[in-house]
């Protein structure tokens, strides 16, 4: 039998775990809510911007956030040029990855860009091994294959189905976040948020700029485009913003299977706006999906937790 005062500490520490994860799943709707918003507006934008003009006027919204709020708490003192070289990499994957995603958006039903989204953590595992030096191991590895049979799911290339350029696109757009974050775990080790941040809009600014200006003509922003162009810009920062919270109030292994609420709503999103039907096979393809990252996730977590 436990004394009183142990008892009284472990229930405290049971209602304070219980508490976080439920502040913790409310900062995973707000990321949910933010992602889906970002997907509506890239939608309505392609009428009216290509994707590289979307990623310039998107970041450009967002490096002014960054410092005001870093401002404002400040944090500015905190950017610094020492991982110059590292957050160009890191923000040259992204921006590659967040171009494909904004073109997958219009061209793709939207319950398929999501689910092949998710393959990002899958396509981390196999390439950590190169830049982390992290180990491959078989569960690991067990985990990357059943997410493949996934992305066969939803995608279909040998079932009859067209393999879309959208569909292209949003497979792409998992190995450039799955770079991203690859990266961005390096930058974790010596940079603060505020300086991952700064940089992560700073740059990819500059590289929408630049791309959006090779065919000589850079569309400026129609009233019609304007608050979709400072939605996306919010929610995109919105949404990493909570997901990091939501991280640091629970463990990965609670967070991450939340994230995957994404799926349904979407789903549901494009089902009323946009009159796609969600097709079986891309439910049971997110699924196994799911299952592949829930096993990783799982693997982890036990591998890391002290005996």
């Amino acid at each position: 039998m436990q004394p009183p005062l142990q008892a009284r500490t472990d229930q405290a520490a049971a209602a304070h775990s219980a508490g976080d994860t439920l502040r913790a799943a409310l900062w995973m709707i707000g990321a949910i809510g933010a992602f889906t918003s970002m997907a509506v507006a890239g939608r309505a934008l392609a009428a009216h911007h290509d994707t590289f003009e979307i990623m310039a006027y998107r970041s450009l919204v967002g490096v002014v956030l960054v410092v005001a709020f870093a401002a404002r708490a400040g944090t500015l003192h905190q950017i610094t040029r020492r991982s110059l070289h590292i957050h160009t990499i890191r923000n040259i994957s992204h921006f590659a990855g967040q171009n494909l995603w904004f073109f997958a958006i219009p061209r793709a039903p939207l319950a398929q860009v999501f689910a092949l989204e998710f393959t990002s953590p899958l396509w981390v595992t196999l390439l950590a091994p190169l830049v982390l030096k992290e180990r491959l191991t078989r569960i690991r590895a067990l985990a990357a294959a059943i997410g493949f049979a996934g992305i066969l799911l939803v995608a279909r290339p040998f079932g009859g189905v067209d393999l879309s350029p959208g569909l292209i696109a949003a497979a792409g757009a998992a190995v450039g976040f799955a770079g991203s974050a690859i990266f961005t775990r390096l930058l974790t080790r010596t940079e603060t948020i505020t300086c991952i941040l700064f940089y992560l809009t700073a740059m990819q600014t500059v590289f929408g700029l630049v791309c959006a200006a090779a065919d000589g003509d850079i569309a400026a922003p129609v009233p019609a485009a304007m608050p979709w162009l400072v939605v996306v810009g919010i929610a995109g920062l919105l949404a990493h913003f909570c997901l990091t919270k939501a991280l640091t109030l629970a463990p990965a292994s609670v967070v991450m299977p939340l994230d995957f609420g994404r799926l349904p709503v979407i789903a549901l999103v494009g089902m009323m706006f946009y009159a796609e039907p969600l097709q079986w096979q891309v439910a049971a393809g997110a699924a196994v999906i799911l299952t592949a990252n829930w096993i990783n996730i799982h693997y982890e977590t036990r591998r890391r937790a002290p005996l």
